[in-house]
C-alpha cells in the first residue's frame, strides 16, 4: 500500500486497516518464531505500512485542529 493509496482512504477505513495489519503482524511474528516463514521481509513491509497509516492518521488529527 503506497502513500497515495493511504491518503485516498477515509479515516474509518484507515482505522480498520490499521487493526487488520496489527493482527497480521502479530500472527506473522508468532509464526516466524515457531517455524521460519518463507519471506521474512514481509514482516518489515507490514511494520512500515502500519507506520505509514499511523502517520496519516496523525496528520489528519493535526489538520482538524
Amino acid at each position: 500500500m503506497t502513500n497515495a493509496e493511504i491518503k485516498e482512504l477515509t479515516t474509518k477505513e484507515l482505522l480498520g486497516t490499521l487493526e487488520e495489519k496489527k493482527t497480521t503482524l502479530v500472527r506473522m511474528k508468532l509464526n516466524h518464531k515457531v517455524s521460519d516463514i518463507e519471506n521474512p521481509m514481509i514482516i518489515r513491509s507490514t511494520r512500515r505500512e502500519i507506520a505509514r497509516i499511523k502517520t496519516e492518521l496523525t496528520a489528519r488529527k493535526k489538520a482538524d485542529k
